[in-house]
């Protein structure tokens, strides 16, 4: 197990690659014959071990899917076939959220554990932290892997970890100012949410010395006007991260904004597909994103689908990374894309006209299907001294130019849509007669 190597992120392309095919062909050889899920898998599809002698070989492994990972751990529960090793071999479990479908529950081992905190190693170290940061996490812990991943991070980088469970926001915002946080670790959500406390409560956010919120678990500091807001009301920087239970932490925003989120390719393979087709597209085209995380042989993926749509750039960053990066982070997801009235919709594209409203504090999008056509529904909370019907107007008409799209939108009374610590879920469909 190696520690985290700062060289890595600007060593030439080809020395990348020369550092990944060791470890996928490590991974493959400890996985093979004995993981259930990858021996089983791999031999339906006609492939032995000995079938794959390069990076470019990888292409004849086939795809996993997440369906196909939630079924394996129905049949042989708690952990499934994809748990490599004895039960006894790991120390930790968290699951998925559950969002596109039933939870999934993953085991790390120590070693991978520590590989986790490495990964995270990057993501914090991408925003500048450092061992005299003051790195405060604002949520209660579950089961929900990112932030227990950001402790050990922390941890392996020598900075103070403040934990903010067990207190409501209010009580958050005073301990991050009597304790001088630095950095916080949350959701793009919740640093708004805890904006807003502080403005109802007439807090000042300003005595708190943050000066960077690293932001994980849903889009929100990929989406421009998000980002803006969240800078604007803490004064800092706000930095994107992408990950997710079942791969790991994989992505991050350097100081070079907006520049998209740098893949860890010393840790990670990424490749890019045409999500029909499945065949592999060029840089700079979007496609869904294939991933295989390569020190995690307890609870391996390898060319997993992860359903978030990327547009791959591999030209050097101005930060002077080689790693490749997506540019705009993850632009939304496959399964998330709904066609209205012959118009492509992604919620993420619709936040970012909602945010434009200062006044708008929460939002809710329904898409309804009535009598087979789909009517796009939004509800707005304008905080107190807002006009609400000029937003209301302003957020219908901003939606229409945006989108060629003309929405539905009413104003939701004050405090009444559900507020999120953690991934917040303002996207649903209904389908009526």
């Amino acid at each position: 197990m190696t520690s985290l190597d700062p060289l890595l992120e600007n060593a030439p392309r080809d020395q990348l690659r020369e550092v990944q095919w060791p470890k996928l062909h490590q991974l493959l050889r400890i996985v093979f014959a004995r993981n259930r899920f990858y021996t089983r898998k791999w031999r339906e599809a006609g492939i032995e071990l000995d079938d794959i002698r390069s990076l470019s070989d990888m292409r004849k492994l086939p795809f996993t899917h997440k369906s196909e990972l939630v079924r394996a751990q129905e049949e042989a529960p708690p952990f499934g076939t994809n748990a490599t090793f004895p039960l006894q071999a790991y120390s930790r479990v968290h699951q998925t959220s559950g969002t596109t479908g039933f939870p999934l529950r993953v085991v790390d081992t120590p070693e991978s554990w520590e590989w986790w905190g490495r990964c995270w190693g990057y993501v914090l170290r991408g925003a500048g932290v450092t061992a005299r940061d003051r790195v405060f996490l604002p949520f209660s812990f579950g089961p929900f892997i990112g932030f227990w991943a950001a402790v050990e991070g922390v941890r392996q980088l020598g900075a103070m970890m403040i934990p903010g469970g067990g207190w409501d926001s209010f009580q958050r915002l005073h301990v991050m100012r009597d304790l001088g946080a630095t950095v916080i670790c949350c959701t793009p959500t919740y640093a708004l949410r805890l904006a807003e406390v502080a403005r109802e409560n007439k807090f000042d956010l300003r005595s708190i010395p943050v000066r960077a919120l690293i932001h994980a678990g849903e889009p929100g500091a990929n989406v421009p006007q998000t980002k803006a807001r969240i800078e604007s009301a803490w004064n800092a920087k706000c930095f994107d991260h992408a990950g997710a239970s079942e791969v790991g932490a994989h992505s991050f925003e350097c100081e070079v904004q907006p520049g998209g989120i740098h893949v860890i390719e010393s840790e990670f393979i990424a490749e890019v597909i045409d999500p029909q087709s499945g065949k592999e597209i060029q840089p700079g085209e979007t496609g869904e994103l294939v991933i295989t995380n390569l020190e995690r042989p307890g609870f391996p993926v390898i060319r997993y689908r992860t359903g978030d749509l990327v547009r791959m750039n591999l030209c050097p960053c101005a930060c002077g990374r080689t790693f490749g990066r997506f540019d705009g982070g993850l632009l939304g997801r496959v399964d998330d894309m709904v066609i209205i009235r012959g118009v492509n919709v992604y919620p993420t594209a619709l936040e970012n006209v909602i945010r434009q409203f200062p006044t708008v504090d929460e939002f809710q999008i329904t898409v309804k299907t009535r009598q087979e056509m789909q009517q796009l529904e939004v509800q707005i909370e304008v905080h107190s001294g807002g006009d609400a019907e000029g937003v209301r107007r302003g957020v219908e008409q901003a939606i229409y130019q945006a989108l060629s799209l003309r929405p539905t939108v009413t104003v939701a009374p004050p405090g009444s849509l559900a507020r999120f610590e953690m991934k917040a879920r303002r996207f649903q469909r209904l389908d009526q007669t």
